[in-house]
């Protein structure tokens, strides 16, 4: 009796040890078929070391939930207390592992598609687009299988239904009132899909922005990290990108041209530079040997400026290249120009006596603009010529019978209004009686 009683458990105990020892059998042979073709092929060892842990529990988890199953209906009645809670716990463990394995596949496929676009090369622009669009991709997807699965699992529950539909059925307030308070984190959410797929910015991309300058780091659908030339992050919300102006250096290629300026003494010589000049880009590997331009751009208050032009494959060559030119050329003129210095001369000159007899009269009136010898008539009469006014009597036969009832013309001598400048007691207005 006591060995009938205890048979439903041992078939429990041997039904979990066999369901442990098949999934690892399984997943040996599995293993080993993918490491054969592994050998020749370099997604399969991609994929078995992203799969691996996703495949073994999800088959775990399958294996136990049917030996369970299995060994529940031979040892309990079958309206046992707890049942559904039971059934339901075996169902989310389910969706869960199998939301991890499709999750993981998801991932696989995508790092197979960036495998074929290397960032690491000169000319990577499609590249980079291609690995920002997947990285954006592969967000969205990890964020609608957890949507899925969540609701997968809530909808197995008693209850949920009735609850959806309350929520639905006041959805028009819910949706105005989410709306509202995650305003701006759904700005950034669109935000970051269409800098992902408008080409504006990439990952690896070199921008400047709050005047600083630096490589796109890492693209997500709320935010933008920009590394800085000294190691620093700078975070960024998506909207930044869509709304404020920002300097792209890599839009189109990641070549770039830089200029080096020099402020030096009238007395440089440009040809003797522009010789040093290609003797420094010869002997540097910074330079890609596309353009070298040495010019006098400007030359007032006692210097002369001086611009070299030189082009590199991206922008750290082109700093350091831009730093080797100007100080190389420095140390030149240092050593083989040192008139090229700038300097500032002051010429000292003795006090001048004062000069003697009658002060000469000024002679600006001959080449005044609107009189004397160079004045044009027309031009004269344009911006000389008086404003005409109406005549006083005329202004108040105009006013009728409304200016008798208002209180600005009451009171005043002849009826005028107050502030008109033909009603001003002081004196005739210039331009009309008394023109000046």
């Amino acid at each position: 009796m006591r060995q009938a009683r205890g048979m439903p458990w041992i078939q429990l105990v041997i039904s979990l040890v066999a369901a442990v020892v098949l999934t690892f059998v399984i997943s040996a042979v599995v293993g080993l078929v993918v490491g054969v073709v592994a050998k020749r092929k370099e997604w399969a060892q991609a994929f078995v070391t992203r799969m691996r842990r996703p495949f073994r529990a999800t088959l775990l988890v399958v294996l136990l939930v049917v030996a369970l199953t299995t060994s529940f209906d031979a040892l309990l009645p079958a309206d046992y207390p707890g049942e559904g809670w039971v059934s339901q716990a075996f169902r989310c463990a389910v969706i869960v592992v199998v939301a991890w394995f499709v999750g993981a596949l998801a991932i696989f496929f995508e790092d197979l598609g960036l495998s074929r676009y290397r960032v690491d090369t000169p000319d990577n622009r499609v590249a980079r687009r291609v690995r920002t669009q997947v990285l954006i991709l592969r967000r969205l997807t990890v964020a609608l299988i957890v949507i899925l699965a969540a609701g997968t699992v809530l909808l197995g529950f008693p209850g949920v239904e009735a609850v959806g539909a309350s929520v639905l059925a006041s959805a028009g307030l819910v949706s105005v009132v989410a709306g509202l308070a995650a305003q701006s984190t759904l700005a950034n959410v669109f935000a970051g899909i269409q800098l992902a797929f408008s080409d504006a910015i990439r990952i690896d991309d070199v921008v400047v922005v709050e005047g600083q300058w630096g490589l796109i780091e890492e693209i997500t659908l709320s935010y933008v990290v920009v590394h800085v030339w000294d190691d620093r992050r700078l975070v960024l919300p998506s909207t930044y990108f869509t709304t404020t102006p920002f300097e792209n250096w890599t839009r189109r290629n990641s070549e770039l041209l830089g200029a080096v300026e020099f402020d030096l003494d009238w007395r440089v010589d440009p040809g003797a530079m522009r010789k040093e000049l290609d003797v420094i880009l010869a002997g540097t590997d910074l330079w890609d040997g596309r353009t070298k331009v040495l010019q006098v751009t400007d030359a007032q208050a006692g210097y002369v400026r001086v611009r070299v032009l030189v082009t590199a494959k991206d922008a750290p060559t082109l700093f350091d290249l831009r730093c080797l030119v100007r100080e190389d050329l420095i140390a030149w003129l240092h050593a083989k120009s040192p008139q090229s210095i700038p300097r500032t001369r002051v010429q000292m000159v003795e006090a001048e006596p004062a000069p003697k007899g009658r002060t000469h009269r000024s002679t600006s009136e001959a080449s005044a603009l609107f009189s004397g010898d160079n004045a044009d008539s027309e031009r004269t009469a344009l911006f000389t010529a008086a404003i005409p006014i109406h005549d006083v009597a005329e202004y108040q036969a105009s006013l009728g019978a409304e200016a008798e009832h208002d209180p600005h013309v009451a009171g005043r001598p002849g009826g005028l209004p107050t502030g008109r400048p033909d009603g001003d007691p002081a004196g005739p207005t210039p331009g009309v009686d008394g023109r000046r």
